[in-house]
C-alpha cells in the first residue's frame, strides 16, 4: 500500500517535476549582483554597465557557451556617434531668437541656412494640434524649418529640454536636420549650427549553443541597462532596476545555464543581453544588423518578470500575440503545466513596440516580449524603489522554468512559429 501511495504521489507530481529545474538560489544570487547598489543602476556609457557586462560574460564563459562568429569574446562591441550643438545662432526678420525659443533635431552635418541645400519651411499654426503635427514632422525624411505659433509656448517649453538632448546615430549614417522655432512664419531667417560629434562605445553580451541545424536560431534576450542615478527620494538616488530589467537578464543567464547542461539542441540557441534599451534600443538595432533575420526562428525577449500579474502568479503575457503563432505554440508546449501564457492584456500601451523585440519583428522575426508586470500600476517602475526586496523570487524562478519548458517545442524543431507580417509592424 505504501509503495502504491508513493507511485500515485510521483504521478501526481509529474507535471511539476517535468519542468526545467532552475533553482531559486541561482536566481537570487544573480539578481543580488545585478541590482546591487555598486552597479549604480547600470546606466549606459557608465563604468558600472561595463562591470555588469563583464559579470554576464563571466557566466557565459562558466557555462561553456561559444562566442558569436568571429568574436574574440562575449562582448559584441560597437560605436555610436553622439551629436550635440557646439555653437548655434538663429535669426528671424533680423532679430536674434533666444535659446529657449528654438531647438533642433540634428544629423552629423553642420547647418548654414539659407545655403546650397534649402530646408522645407513649415508652420504649426495656432489651430493645429502641436503633438500630432510634431510627431508627423519628426518622421519626415527631409530637412525642415518649422515655425511654431507662440500660442503653443507652454507645450513647446516642455518638448524643448527633451529634444535638445544629444542625437545618437551609428557611424556612417546620415540623417535630417529639423529646427523648431517659436515664432510666426517668415521667409527671412538665418540658421547657423556647428555640431560636436563624439564617439561612444557600447557592448551587447552574446553567447551561443550551436545546434544540429546551425542556421536555425532561437534567440533568448533581455536588456541589461537601466537608468543609473536619479534625483534622491528619501536619501536613495540609485535606480537599481531589479525588475527592469535585472529580472529578464537573470532569466537569460539561467536559461543559458539550463540549456548548456542538456544534449546538443536541434536548433542553435543564442543568449543576448542588450545594451541601451532605455536609451533608444541601440543594442538590439546593432545586433539585428549582424545576422540574417530569416535565420532567426523565434525571439524570446524577456522583460520585467519579477512580480506576478495582478490576477496572481504562474502566468505571463506575450506581446503582439496575434502577430504570429509564437504564443499559441508556447501554450501548446505547456499544456498540463501549472503555468499559463496568454495575450498581452494591455494592448493600448503598445508594449509590443516598447522593447527590443520590435527591432527584429520589423524584419519579420516572430519576436515577442514575455512579461508579468503591468507598468501602469507598478509603483516601482523607473523609480529608485525598484530593488530586489520588491521582487517575488519564487514567481521569478517559476517563470524562468516555464519559459525553458515552453521553448522546448521550438528548440527541438517540432514547432516553427509563423513569421511576422512586416507590414503590420509600425
Amino acid at each position: 500500500m505504501k509503495r502504491i501511495s508513493l507511485l500515485l504521489l510521483a504521478i501526481s507530481l509529474f507535471p511539476i517535476l517535468s519542468l526545467a529545474q532552475i533553482s531559486q538560489e541561482n536566481v537570487t544570487g544573480i539578481m543580488e549582483t545585478l541590482s546591487a547598489d555598486n552597479m549604480k543602476g547600470r546606466k549606459v556609457f557608465s563604468p558600472q554597465i561595463e562591470k555588469a557586462a563583464d559579470f554576464i560574460a563571466g557566466k557565459f564563459s562558466e557555462f561553456g557557451l561559444k562566442t558569436l562568429e568571429n568574436g574574440q569574446d562575449y562582448l559584441q562591441e560597437f560605436s555610436l556617434e553622439s551629436i550635440t550643438l557646439k555653437q548655434s545662432r538663429v535669426m528671424v526678420d533680423g532679430e536674434a531668437i533666444y535659446d529657449e525659443s528654438y531647438f533642433a533635431l540634428v544629423s552629423n552635418r553642420d547647418i548654414s541656412w539659407p545655403g546650397e541645400e534649402e530646408p522645407a519651411v513649415i508652420s504649426i499654426t495656432a489651430e493645429d494640434d502641436f503633438r500630432s503635427e510634431f510627431s508627423e514632422l519628426n518622421g519626415l525624411e527631409k530637412d525642415l524649418i518649422v515655425f511654431v505659433d507662440p500660442s503653443h509656448a507652454d507645450i513647446f517649453s516642455r518638448y524643448r529640454p527633451y529634444f535638445s538632448r544629444a542625437t545618437r546615430i551609428f557611424p556612417g549614417e546620415t540623417g535630417y536636420d529639423k529646427v523648431f522655432i517659436l515664432a510666426k512664419e517668415s521667409e527671412n531667417f538665418r540658421v547657423t549650427i556647428d555640431k560636436k560629434v563624439e564617439a561612444l562605445r557600447l557592448a551587447n553580451v552574446a553567447g551561443k549553443i550551436e545546434g544540429k541545424r546551425k542556421d536555425e536560431i532561437v534567440l533568448f534576450s533581455a536588456h541589461y541597462d537601466h537608468l543609473g542615478v536619479m534625483q534622491p527620494v528619501d536619501g536613495d538616488s540609485i535606480a537599481n532596476g531589479a525588475n527592469d530589467n535585472a529580472s529578464g537578464t537573470t532569466a537569460v543567464i539561467e536559461l543559458a545555464r539550463h540549456f548548456s547542461k542538456k544534449p546538443q539542441p536541434e536548433r542553435t540557441l543564442l543568449f543576448v543581453a542588450f545594451t541601451a534599451e532605455e536609451a533608444g534600443g541601440y543594442g538590439s538595432k546593432y545586433f539585428s544588423r549582424q545576422l540574417n533575420p530569416d535565420n532567426i526562428i523565434a525571439m524570446f525577449n524577456i522583460e520585467m518578470i519579477g512580480k506576478p500579474y495582478t490576477d496572481g502568479p504562474n502566468s505571463a503575457w506575450i506581446t503582439g500575440f496575434e502577430k504570429s503563432s509564437f504564443g499559441e505554440l508556447l501554450q501548446k508546449s505547456t499544456e498540463g503545466m501549472d503555468y499559463t501564457f496568454y495575450p498581452d492584456p494591455y494592448p493600448n500601451q503598445n508594449l509590443f513596440y516598447r522593447s527590443d523585440n520590435a527591432t527584429l519583428a520589423r524584419l519579420g522575426v516572430p519576436a515577442h516580449t514575455i512579461s508579468t508586470t503591468p507598468i501602469d500600476v507598478d509603483p516601482d517602475y523607473h523609480r529608485v524603489t525598484d530593488e530586489i526586496d520588491t521582487i517575488n523570487l519564487m514567481h521569478l524562478t517559476s517563470t524562468i522554468n516555464a519559459i525553458a519548458e515552453a521553448a522546448e517545442g521550438i528548440i527541438s524543431g517540432k514547432y516553427t512559429p509563423t513569421r511576422v507580417d512586416k507590414r503590420t509592424v509600425n
